[in-house]
Parts: C-alpha cells; sequence; structure tokens
C-alpha cells in the first residue's frame, strides 16, 4: 500500500521502519525542518517499563494540590488553564479511580515489555550504536520513600520483574560516584531496565527506513486529512491533496486538530518535560548508567560523555517560556547525589518538551474508526519506551495480522465511551 505518516518523532519514524519491512510504499510528511525535533528531542532516554504507568492515578490530584506549594515540586501547574486543559483534567480525576487505573497501567506495562524487547531485536538486527547504558538505580531518599514503591515493586515482581532491594552500601557499589556526603535510605536496583539516547536511534533508524524506500518530507505543514477514495492529505502551500491508500497519525499534539475535523475528539494535553543535558566533567563522579530519584520524580542518565538529567510533569504555560522552578529541581537533584560530575559552566544544553498525553495513560493504538486512517498518538512522557512496541503492532494491524501483543485497550473507541 502506498501510506502516509504524519510526524517524523520517535513513533512517526518506528512506524515507518516497521512499514517499510512489510514492503509498504511509505511517505513521512514533517513539519520541522528535521527528525526526532519535539518530544523526542532530548527526554530522559529511560526504558523502564514497569515505571510506565498512568499519570491518572489514585491520590494524584492530591499530590497536585500539595504540590502546588512546593518549591521543587515534580507536579506543576501553570496558571491561568485554559478551557481544553480543564476539561481534561476532568477526564483526568474521572480515570484516576482504582479499578481504571489497576487496567490501564496493565495495558501499558505490558506494551512496555513488548517494546523493549522489539527495541531490542531492532538495534541488535540493525546494528545500530547509539548512546546507552544497562540498568537502573531507583533512589528512596528516606523510608517513607521506601514504603510508597512497595506495592509497586510487588506488581513487578508479580510480572516477574528482576528487581532488588538494595541499602546504601550495595547502592554505592552499583553507583560508586553517588555522592558520599549524601545520606539516603536505601535504593531499588533493576538491572534489566535501561537508557539511551532517543533522538540518535530515531535519526539512525530514519537512515534505515530510507533504505528500504522510506521517503521524507520535512518542512511540510499537513493541514487536512480527507477519507476519499483512500485518504487525501491536504500541504499548506499545495492546491490539491496528495493521495494515499493509508495515512497513521503520529503527529503528537497536533493531531487532536487534524482529527476534529472529521469527528473524533482527542483529548490530548500538552504535558512539559524539561531536562539539562551537560558534559561529564570527573567520570569518576558521574553516573555509570540511570538513576532514578523516586521523590523528585527526577531521571539521571549517562549517556556517552554527558549527563541529562530530566524530570517535570507541568500541564500549561507556553512552550516557549521555561519554568525557572522546573530546571532549579533538576540541577539540585543533580547536585544532591552527583555534585561535580557535570561540567555546567558552558555547554548545557537546557530543554523543555511538550509531551502529548491523554487523560487515562495508554496512547491510541490501532484503526480510528474512519475508513483508511490509523493511529498511533497520545504515548505522553513514554513513547521512546513504547515506541518500537506500537510500530510492530500497529504494522500487523494495517496488514491484517493478530498481533503478538493483545490491543486491548488502546483502541480509539474508549473514548466514545
Amino acid at each position: 500500500m502506498k501510506i502516509a505518516i504524519i510526524g517524523a518523532g520517535i513513533i512517526g519514524i518506528t512506524t515507518a521502519y516497521e512499514l517499510a519491512c512489510d514492503g509498504h510504499e511509505v511517505t513521512v510528511l514533517e513539519r520541522r525542518g528535521a527528525a526526532a525535533e519535539e518530544a523526542s528531542f532530548a527526554n530522559a532516554g529511560l526504558v523502564a517499563p514497569g515505571y510506565v504507568t498512568p499519570w491518572a492515578a489514585p491520590g494524584m490530584p492530591g499530590n497536585v494540590i500539595q504540590h502546588l506549594f512546593s518549591r521543587y515540586a515534580p507536579l506543576r501547574l501553570s496558571l491561568p488553564l485554559s478551557g481544553r486543559e480543564l476539561a481534561w483534567l476532568w477526564k483526568w480525576y474521572r480515570a484516576g479511580k482504582l479499578d481504571t487505573y489497576l487496567a490501564h497501567r496493565a495495558h501499558l506495562q505490558r506494551l512496555a515489555f513488548y517494546s523493549r524487547e522489539r527495541l531490542h531485536h531492532i538495534t541488535a538486527n540493525l546494528k545500530l550504536e547509539y548512546e546507552r547504558s544497562d540498568g537502573c538505580l531507583v533512589l528512596l531518599r528516606s523510608e517513607q520513600d521506601s514504603k510508597r514503591v512497595q506495592a509497586g515493586l510487588q506488581v513487578l515482581r508479580d510480572a516477574g520483574v528482576v528487581l532488588k532491594e538494595l541499602d546504601p552500601v550495595d547502592a554505592r557499589k552499583i553507583e560508586p560516584g553517588l555522592n558520599p556526603d549524601m545520606a539516603f535510605f536505601g535504593a531499588v536496583h533493576l538491572p534489566d531496565d535501561e537508557a539511551g539516547n532517543c533522538r540518535q536511534f530515531a535519526l539512525l533508524l530514519k537512515n534505515e527506513a530510507q533504505r528500504l524506500g522510506v521517503k521524507f518530507s520535512f518542512n511540510t505543514t499537513v493541514t487536512t486529512v480527507l477519507p476519499a477514495a483512500g485518504v487525501g492529505v491536504g500541504i499548506a502551500g499545495e492546491p490539491t491533496a496528495r493521495q494515499y491508500d493509508a495515512a497513521i497519525l503520529c503527529a503528537g499534539l497536533d493531531s487532536a486538530r487534524l482529527l476534529a475535523p472529521l469527528g473524533l475528539r482527542v483529548p490530548l494535553a500538552a504535558v512539559h518535560g524539561y531536562s539539562v543535558s551537560a558534559t561529564i566533567r570527573e567520570p569518576l563522579n558521574a553516573p555509570r548508567s540511570a538513576v532514578l530519584d523516586e521523590r523528585y520524580k527526577v531521571a539521571i542518565t549517562r549517556l556517552g560523555k554527558r549527563v541529562r538529567v530530566a524530570g517535570s510533569a507541568e500541564l500549561g504555560g507556553s512552550p516557549d517560556q521555561k519554568r525557572a522552578s522546573s530546571l532549579a529541581t533538576l540541577y539540585k537533584v543533580l547536585h544532591d547525589w552527583f555534585p561535580g560530575a557535570a561540567n555546567l559552566s558552558n555547554g548545557v544544553q537546557e530543554w523543555k518538551g511538550a509531551r502529548p498525553m491523554l487523560p487515562d495513560g495508554p496512547p491510541l493504538l490501532g484503526a480510528s474508526g474512519i475508513a483508511g486512517l490509523w493511529l498511533n498518538l497520545g504515548h505522553g512522557a513514554s513513547g521512546w519506551a513504547l515506541s518500537c512496541g506500537s510500530a510492530r503492532v500497529l504494522a500487523d494491524l494495517i496488514a491484517g495480522k493478530t498481533p503478538d501483543l493483545d490491543v486491548t485497550g488502546f483502541e480509539a473507541a474508549r473514548l466514545r465511551a
């Protein structure tokens, strides 16, 4: 089939690659001048399936309110919120019931584990080399932090995830660069988790997709999607729509704009995340792999010769204005655990990115209900961790095959319920 993919982030690129492997004629349409320029650009890089969970969880509304008055908050609301954002919050609140949360968490983690398998398969098959490291150490500042994670750890054990709870002495054996003056309660080591440079992987896979015949059209803004005798895709500046047999929306937040005229209202919100990337000043003081501060929900990852600190979930505000307090949280966590590890005097990259998040958590994956139009969107902060699995599932669905993963919970029909 002749297929258009709208969006060249990690989701669009992995989807293009899988479809090309299946023999389709694929064109990727991207409004930016290069691939992986938005949410895929400088994210944390964690591939930790056990920590891929819905933001809509029991008790989360109270946490958000509590953090409104906290200096170093992992969750923030930038007031005033728009009517659309308020409506999203109401849907998010309703999705936080325990039974709903547990079902959505199971769907997400199932996809995350499958996606990690696909990531390893692609990396090994193509012999891709990008900045990555193995293992993740979750740091627990206090006994209260330890108690708070126990229920989640039991879920991981029940799923067969390898993990080990450590005291500070053993945690320092895993990460000897941890600040010797920092007192903490303990840690959880997840040896099978990993960190990787999402954008590097995306660009490498883009090259492989091009070798398979995929065409990339950058600086191309899609204005409309018109189902009729296949799918017509309107392009800014072009008098007639381009015709395809099918189209796949991987356009992040812009997907909602394109779907609305077709009668499909997708409640996507921009939940912004932040990161700081800097060159390593002293390797002995830097992390070996990925470290996650449980209290502040901040990840510190080793990406080659750089350290990246990433975190924050901020609803509302302008994507072009970085919040000083959100960046301050990242610098604080880096200084707490790895002081002196990074060169912060020059060449520091501060990034803010909008993650397209649905209120209930799982992405939309599969048929849209509109002939010829398919969806692969709404992965939130977990796009990197879910991308390879989502792409393979969608390619199988388009081919009329039964995917290796049960797609229950990812259907567009749930938005109409």
